[in-house]
């Protein structure tokens, strides 16, 4: 497999690519970057296009890139610039729905080969879900070639009319100190994580993700209704900000439910590697970065059985029906009442990351893609 500059034709100009982000989650920024340095390390040239604010937390100009300053907005001015910054690339790479939107007008009426990574699918109601059907038809149909994170979102791609729609899962970075460490190893951040929360001598339940209504949480705090019988009972924490705070804390409230409300953190991998359960009620997730640092960290997770979820962890989680409470209530009370289950998942988490692709061999699939597309760029 070439692997485009390092085996690239004497005097053939390194490859220029354009990688644009539209201030994108989590998933998508973290896989930008690694992207940039592995693309780098190869002698290909990377400019990302995203906000300023996803450069200053992503940092992509330490990563080997050039960053160039695009808002996320389509207005002919935010064009304007994507179209400037991408008038010499030999090969454009979009990442989610609105920046590959903008990818597309930018490039209109010229012949740059445009590539489409969908991380995830927008998630919409109403009339805004029939705009998001038609943004999504517009950019598969002008991508040269889609790259989905699940089989599901390729088959969403080739349902929608991409000419070209093909698996390319995405490799989360590899956290830098924790490994796949064991929760019981001698960990000063655990116990005192967990006396922060104030779950010393009670069980620990983690969610993390944006407060939005796809994400299941109100299912969640209808499961936690049967949790208050335990003894000791669960906290249930979840880590994130949006637009249902309000409406979620008032049930809290009302409900005394057990559960806190942590706002947004940078302490992720803390907190994941100080909880008992892991929780992931969505109603779709493609390839979740939280499911993968749970089963990475060894922390058992009980997830929705949709979208991409059963590809991702195999038989390494407790999957539940999407939006049933008591199906979630009682597999978590089950996980909590038999250790010998959760050391299972444990283990079994360690040996589905294991069969995850790498970052490397991730940034040499993209590679692959770029090499097809621009092998016959003139010489210098």
């Amino acid at each position: 497999m070439s692997l485009v500059s390092s085996h690239s034709p004497t005097g053939q100009t390194p490859l220029r690519t354009v990688q644009v982000l539209g201030g994108g989650n989590a998933g998508s920024s973290a896989h930008v970057r690694s992207l940039a340095l592995g693309l780098v390390a190869r002698g290909v040239r990377v400019t990302v296009c995203a906000p300023v604010e996803a450069d200053h937390a992503y940092d992509f100009s330490g990563a080997g890139a050039d960053h160039v300053h695009v808002p996320r907005s389509t207005d002919p001015t935010s064009v304007a610039m994507l179209r400037e910054a991408c008038k010499n690339a030999d090969l454009v790479h979009a990442h989610g729905l609105h920046a590959s939107f903008r990818a597309v007008l930018a490039l209109s009426g010229r012949r740059t080969p445009l590539v489409v990574t969908w991380h995830d699918r927008a998630h919409a109601e109403g009339a805004r879900a029939h705009l998001v059907r038609l943004l999504e038809r517009q950019v598969v149909r002008a991508a040269t070639v889609v790259l989905g994170t699940s089989s599901a979102l390729v088959d969403r791609a080739r349902g929608t009319g991409a000419r070209d729609a093909r698996l390319a899962a995405v490799a989360p970075p590899l956290p830098q100190s924790r490994g796949n460490s064991k929760p019981d190893d001698v960990d000063p951040l655990r116990p005192k994580v967990r006396a922060e929360l104030g779950v010393v001598d009670r069980p620990l339940l983690l969610a993390v993700g944006s407060l939005e209504r796809h994400r299941g949480y109100h299912t969640l705090l209808d499961a936690s209704r049967a949790w208050c019988r335990l003894d000791p009972v669960p906290l249930v924490a979840v880590a994130g900000e949006g637009p249902l705070r309000a409406d979620l804390q008032r049930r809290i409230d009302d409900e005394e439910l057990p559960v806190r409300l942590l706002g947004p953190r940078d302490d992720v991998a803390d907190l994941i590697a100080a909880a008992d359960l892991a929780l992931l009620p969505s109603r779709w997730e493609a390839r979740s970065l939280f499911a993968q640092e749970a089963l990475r960290a060894r922390v058992p997770l009980v997830a929705s059985d949709v979208g991409g979820i059963p590809e991702l962890v195999g038989d390494a989680a407790a999957l539940v029906p999407y939006g049933d409470a008591v199906a979630l209530a009682g597999t978590v009370v089950r996980l909590l009442g038999d250790p010998r289950r959760r050391e299972e998942l444990r283990d079994k988490g360690v040996r589905q990351a294991a069969s995850w692709p790498t970052e490397d061999e991730t940034v040499a699939q993209v590679l692959s893609v770029y090499d097809e597309l621009t092998r016959h760029r003139p010489l210098m």
